[in-house]
């Protein structure tokens, strides 16, 4: 690990300025101190943002609930409010690491943690989203690697909760140079759906300070399948939201993750499921649809069922 000077800051604008562009921010440090022993990221400031004020809430409200940054994992799997009004976003937390590793990370750590291909988790090789010019999962192992991208490299998200916050419509706010900038999950990810070197849409000193999640009245669910029970990325998951309206389905959402870039969804699914009774036949016909244009690799194939059978399951919760 290279040496590098610490800082505790006091302020948002603070710790912008401390991080500039050599510095890196760290609250759990879960996905930060892996890539400093590997040499990937190499920072000369470590910028502590534990001690923000306000960003390790959970703030309900009758139109949004605001969880601050620095809230852990755990807290967000426990919390009965959330388990009420949010239940995917829970059951996505439930599914992160370990229990001592939901203890430790944070809700904007999730969000903004990088790639965990291992040819980019590799120290001794560039590969296309280290600034090289090959994607070695392209023709190497890609097991776990996306379906969907719009780039040449198939390193996929792997935020359990960016997936569910995408389902929820979730509102994350960026404190950027002077100004606080309000994205989309789509937002938040979009850079990195056609720039291969792009985890997300965040510079080098965005700062993530809190995620607001609109009270719609949703039903929400949230499911995913790993090689392992307990601390293991999703080898693919599913999010999906909905109003159920006299039995109908209104303003439905589905969301993968672990298949792109980004947590990847298609408009004409909300369209199909809009104003229809939720059946069988009918999840399957959206599962159909989201995936449409999968383009699986040598080793990858396999999550084509996998994911179709995760949204017809997700969709059918929603009606349980």
């Amino acid at each position: 690990m290279k040496a590098f000077q610490y800082a505790t800051a006091l302020t948002p604008a603070n710790a912008r300025e401390l991080a500039g562009d050599r510095g890196c921010y760290i609250a759990g440090g879960n996905d930060l101190l892996g890539l400093m022993k590997e040499y990937i990221a190499e920072p000369d400031l470590l910028v502590n943002i534990k001690s923000l004020p306000g960003l390790n809430r959970i703030t309900p409200g009758a139109e949004r609930w605001i969880l601050g940054a620095n809230v852990k994992v755990a807290e967000i799997e426990a919390h009965p409010g959330l388990k009420q009004k949010f239940p995917a976003l829970t059951e996505a937390a439930a599914e992160v690491g370990s229990p001592q590793i939901r203890n430790v990370a944070t809700l904007g750590g999730n969000l903004a943690q990088h790639s965990r291909c291992w040819y980019f988790r590799q120290r001794d090789v560039f590969c296309l989203k280290k600034g090289g010019d090959t994607c070695f999962a392209r023709n190497g192992e890609n097991k776990y690697h996306s379906l969907f991208t719009g780039n040449t490299c198939i390193s996929p998200v792997v935020s359990n909760l960016a997936v569910a916050l995408g389902a929820l419509e979730a509102t994350v706010v960026v404190q950027r140079e002077d100004e606080l900038a309000r994205w989309s999950i789509d937002e938040l990810y979009a850079k990195a759906w056609d720039n291969p070197t792009a985890h997300h849409s965040l510079a080098s000193n965005d700062l993530i300070l809190q995620v607001e999640i609109p009270v719609a009245e949703r039903r929400s669910s949230y499911l995913q399948t790993s090689e392992k029970s307990q601390f293991d990325w999703a080898l693919a998951s599913c999010a999906a939201s909905a109003k159920i309206i006299g039995g109908k389905l209104a303003a439905a959402r589905v969301v993968l993750g672990a298949v792109s870039p980004v947590p990847y969804q298609v408009k004409a699914v909300g369209k199909l499921l809009e104003g229809r009774e939720l059946s069988a036949g009918l999840a399957e016909e959206a599962a159909d649809l989201l995936l449409k244009k999968a383009t699986p690799l040598e080793h990858n194939a396999y999550k084509v069922p996998l994911a179709k059978a995760l949204v017809q399951r997700t969709l059918m919760k929603l009606g349980a």
